[in-house]
């Protein structure tokens, strides 16, 4: 079982206690269930979807909450630096996907255009599963959700009475008093306290750090049950040693060759192995409480910190064609989230709705060094978001026997106010400028709207599906004029645009284990404040946003099939997505802030239709003796608007990968597992002058894990990985790292019982 799977609902825990074991057996277990209010923030079922299990990250011991993605269809995942992590989804990532963390929107006004971090932030000890959605979703989300949705849902804690069983502490595991096979009843239990200590290793970054956790209920009078899960932990990430440096596909030679030196990112040590300009400091916490009532009504209140410190951003540490000495780090990567939420019933409305209220705070802090230019620029930049929303399901209605009606309705909004400084020291000059930071400090960003989806069932073999959103999205960024040279800085932005869109699509069950499914969305990314006033180095030199950007918009044909027998599950889905008003980057004659590095660029929408279309699979194959294999494929194509009709940046390559696994007796399991690549060289044009990308393209790439485990009861859970086995040379395309090494990954779960 997970160390931090919830436990069996109380009726079946009940049951487990009841039928007990035999004298002297070990106590009966179970480790796959959760307790947890009925919820309506799930990813819609008729979209291609698949979702990350605890079980599923036990198993393969990743790194990050992006990592864990590494295993799912369609999912590819580009690291700028080894403390960053984000997942293209059908070609597009970072502001073109949406991210929730338990319904909660992640997505502010300065996630960057590109990849960005802060799916990184999300500790991955408080997480229980990960669903990814893939395609437009912006009826049921809002903005951003053109790529992909991907909801995080956090570890909840477990009730009273099934964390007995779970513990096998219950009196019947020791068989009645009269000898007989079978115990009477334990007596009930009113309150539990369960401590749980992790601790994980790994040899390719020498990373070591752990959690101690805590899980506590009480169940109250009048059918209330209160419980808690929270806990804290730190790990400290060393430089990252790879296979070595990666191969042109241009020309045959390292990127570390002096004929490919402008395209050398990341710098190396004298090993040709260990990666300059990775590693980070990473302390987290976290609280979650729950009130139960009755067992239809939930209230929770919950708290997440993560701090991260110094983690270099690989491609600019140091940049290309720059001294060794110059970086460009993340001092601080800060995120809090506090949120209130109840989930339950409302009356004739809807038999399942959730309310919630929210604020988070984004905080990060960078510092730009060039030491042989005495030369040290730092920025401070701040969001607080406040948010709510409202979303309900209601039940079916019936008029007719082959007929049925079902509806889902919401709104939300969330608004987010920005702080933003910077400072420029000349040490040589002793000289210090206060400067206008990455944004402008007191800008203002709101998104918002309601959406109503609809069911129709007809009969027992066809669903038909559609429903609109109507949204209103704000932007507004005070004037700021340049005291020393008296000139306009940054113009006033005062932009605001309400966007309508919908979806239809139809479910054609042919037979109980085949299910057709075709769907179309319109869906619509508003530019943020990142997009309109920012300023910052990018891979491909320094970038600046642009005021007049309209809304990327995307209209999403998929589908699918789905295979759903007893020892075959299977997936394979047919896409389009045309883009319209896609931003882009393209050279620019100057922009402030922009000396120094060898190109200067500006996002601009692209007026024309690009497209990318694609293909992704999933197989899973249950197997005798404990057996079982997983195998997914995916495939995107991208092309931007004619005439030049250039490729779409960063789009990746032909990927898969293939998992077997074998539960063996007695607590044991061992697996292999196959991640696999072929080479990218359909590059746009922001491709060719990203430092990330070497000359010529990213080449393909096959690596082999090894996996093994070892479970005591419930007691203690020992899981070890030998990775990269063959020791190959890699990189995911877009990413300014290489992949790990040969090299070992050790976790370890100690539950002391309660």
């Amino acid at each position: 079982m997970s160390p931090l799977r919830s436990c069996l609902p109380a009726s079946l825990a009940a049951l487990a206690v009841s039928l007990g074991g035999r004298a002297g057996a070990e106590p009966r277990k179970v480790y796959e269930t959760t307790v947890s209010a009925p919820t309506v923030e799930e990813l819609p079922e008729e979209r291609a979807s698949t979702t990350v299990r605890r079980s599923d990250l036990d198993r393969r011991q990743p790194s990050s909450t992006p990592e864990a993605l590494r295993y799912e269809p369609g999912v590819f995942v580009q690291q700028t630096s080894h403390g960053q992590g984000s997942a293209f989804i059908r070609g597009l990532t970072g502001q073109q996907t949406l991210l929730l963390f338990d319904g909660v929107r992640l997505n502010n006004a300065t996630f960057r255009q590109g990849p960005n971090q802060y799916l990184f932030t999300l500790d991955l000890h408080t997480v229980d599963t990960v669903e990814v959605m893939r395609g437009g979703g912006s009826t049921r989300f809002g903005s951003d959700a053109l790529g992909g949705v991907i909801n995080v849902r956090p570890v909840e804690p477990p009730g009273v009475a099934a964390s007995w069983v779970m513990a096998g502490e219950s009196d019947a595991n020791a068989g009645g008093s009269d000898g007989s096979d079978f115990a009477s009843p334990a007596p009930a239990r009113r309150w539990f306290v369960a401590p749980r200590l992790f601790a994980r290793g790994a040899t390719a970054d020498t990373e070591h750090g752990g959690r101690a956790q805590v899980e506590a209920g009480v169940a109250l009078p009048h059918g209330l049950e209160l419980r808690f899960v929270g806990g804290a932990g730190a790990r400290e990430v060393g430089l990252l040693e790879s296979g070595g440096p990666i191969v042109s596909p241009e020309n045959g030679l390292p990127t570390t060759a002096r004929e490919n030196f402008k395209k050398e990112v990341p710098r190396f040590g004298s090993d040709g192995r260990t990666q300059l300009g990775t590693g980070f400091k990473e302390v987290t916490g976290d609280g979650r409480l729950v009130l139960g009532i009755g067992a239809r009504h939930a209230v929770k209140l919950a708290a997440y910190l993560y701090r991260q410190y110094d983690a270099p951003r690989t491609d600019q540490c140091a940049p290309p064609e720059a001294p060794f000495d110059e970086c460009l780090t993340y001092e601080q990567q800060f995120r809090t989230l506090v949120y209130a939420s109840w989930d339950g019933p409302l009356g004739a409305a809807a038999s399942r709705a959730r309310a919630t209220v929210s604020w988070q705070r984004w905080h990060e802090r960078k510092r730009l060094e060039r030491p042989g230019s005495f030369y040290l620029h730092r920025g401070n930049d701040d969001v607080d978001s406040l948010g709510a929303s409202l979303n309900a399901t209601t039940g079916t209605a019936r008029p007719r026997t082959w007929l049925g009606l079902r509806a889902s309705w919401g709104a939300d909004g969330y608004f987010d106010t920005v702080g933003s400084d910077a400072q420029v020291e000349l040490s040589d000059l002793k000289l210090v400028r206060v400067m206008r930071g990455q944004y402008v400090d007191g800008a203002i960003y709101f998104n918002g709207g309601a959406f109503l989806d609809g069911e129709l069932l007809l009969g027992r073999r066809v669903t038909v599906r559609a429903g609109g959103r109507v949204s209103a999205i704000v932007a507004r960024s005070p004037e700021l004029v340049d005291a020393r040279e008296m000139v306009l800085d940054t113009p006033k932005i005062d932009r605001s645009w309400f966007p309508v869109v919908g979806h239809a699509g139809v479910e054609v069950r042919a037979t109980g284990w085949l299910h057709a499914l075709v769907n179309v969305d319109h869906s619509f990314r508003a530019p943020n404040l990142d997009d309109l006033v920012a300023r910052q180095p990018t891979g491909a030199g320094f970038q600046c946003g642009n005021p007049l950007l309209d809304p990327e918009r995307a209209t999403s044909f998929e589908a699918g099939l789905r295979l759903r027998t007893s020892p075959v599950t299977a997936d394979a889905w047919l896409y389009q997505t045309l883009l319209h008003d896609l931003v882009m980057k393209q050279r620019s004659e100057g922009c402030p802030g922009g000396g120094g590095f060898r190109s200067i660029l500006q996002l601009t929408n692209a007026r024309g239709l690009s497209q990318i279309r694609g293909a992704e699979g999933a197989v899973k194959v249950r197997l005798p003796y404990g057996l079982n294999g997983r195998a997914t494929v995916a495939y995107a194509w991208g092309e931007g608007p004619a005439p030049e009709s250039l490729p779409v940046s960063r789009v990746p390559p032909l990927n898969g990968t293939v998992e077997i696994n074998w539960s063996l007796p007695r607590g044991l399991a061992a697996g292999g597992a196959l991640r696999w690549a072929t080479k990218q060289d359909r590059l746009a044009f922001a491709d060719k002058s990203d430092s990330r990308i070497p000359l010529g393209g990213t080449p393909g790439f096959a690596v082999v894990d090894l996996r093994a485990s070892y479970r005591v009861g419930n007691q203690l859970a020992i899981s070890a990985v030998f990775e990269n086995v063959l020791d190959a040379a890699y990189r995911y395309h877009g990413s300014s790292v290489n992949g790990a090494g040969r090299g070992f990954i050790l976790s370890m779960e100690v539950m002391p019982t309660h």
